[in-house]
């Protein structure tokens, strides 16, 4: 799959493509736990995407990596549509 192919609400997706920016991480409180989220964004020879990243995620990934996304879904956060690996799914670094 590619970036173009991507839409919201889409589920199973499996996509390789390069992290080319990352935000600054940001700490939150669910069910007593503190957990952490960013934004990334990817590419690939189709165009660019948001990539959500969570918790140890974000460790793996730096800038100029390349990554693949197995069982990802797409949803939708302040209107902007996004990627991520989720519950169900897996980040792999490829490179």
């Amino acid at each position: 799959m590619k970036i173009e192919d991507l839409k919201v609400g889409m589920g199973k997706v499996d996509i390789e493509a390069e992290i080319i920016s990352i935000e600054e991480p940001r700490t939150f409180m669910r069910n007593d736990k503190e957990g952490r989220v960013t934004k990334a964004r990817i590419k690939d020879d189709t165009g660019e995407f948001t990539l959500t990243l969570w918790n140890k995620e974000i460790d793996m990934v730096k800038e100029g990596v390349k990554i693949k996304i197995k069982n990802g879904y797409v949803s939708e956060f302040q209107g902007e549509p996004q990627l991520s690996a989720g519950k169900f799914g897996k980040l792999e670094v490829i490179e």
